[in-house]
């Protein structure tokens, strides 16, 4: 909805509401067609205005999805993951991972955690950090190519509102700070020094 049909449609809207405020049981018939003339012009308006289907369901994630009437939110999408859930959990059963490659062995491990080829490789990024007065926080996205995030925190430095200091950390299964730029200083966030 544009600014243009947002103001036409609230006009129209308050002009009915209008009617609203003044109908009673002596009102004149051409009283009665001019509001319906304006509701009539409220409804085309509307009509312009809405551009996507009607819901279908109660469901934020799928509202025009297929519809189950026996689910709670009416998706069936929703519900039929919410049944495997539970079916899982009754018939203690866990869903398998991913497909077997031609060479692993097709055995299952009964552990929580999985066997090693379902669980995702380590990854490691380099988190560029800035000194707020307070804290170290994170000041752009997490890189996966060190040089990049370097070069990033170089612009930073260099760029019209630079802050105090500037790290940047090694990401990989833990952390570790690879480099700092300026001094961090722990700065007061009251006045007067808490008086």
């Amino acid at each position: 909805m544009n600014h243009a049909q947002l103001t036409a449609l609230g006009r129209a809207l308050r002009v009915l509401g209008e009617h609203g405020d003044a109908l009673s049981t002596d009102m004149p018939d051409t009283g009665l067609h001019e509001v319906k003339a304006d509701l009539k012009r409220a409804l085309d308006l509307l009509e312009e205005t809405v551009t996507t289907a009607a819901p279908t369901t109660r469901c934020a994630e799928h509202p025009t999805g297929p519809v189950d009437t026996d689910a709670p939110d009416l998706c069936l999408l929703c519900e039929t993951r919410r049944r495997v859930a539970r079916r899982s959990k009754v018939n203690d059963s866990f869903p398998q991972g991913r497909p077997a490659a031609p060479g692993d062995s097709t055995e299952r491990t009964t552990s929580r955690y999985g066997i090693r080829g379902d669980r995702p490789q380590p990854q490691q990024r380099w988190l560029p950090e800035v000194w707020t007065g307070q804290a170290w926080q994170l000041c752009g996205t997490p890189r996966r190519d060190k040089q990049e995030a370097e070069l990033y925190l170089a612009a930073q430095r260099r760029g019209p509102r630079p802050g105090m200091a500037y790290r940047l950390v090694h990401e990989f299964t833990d952390y570790e700070v690879l480099r700092i730029w300026g001094t961090p200083v722990k700065t007061d966030t009251e006045p007067m020094g808490n008086l």
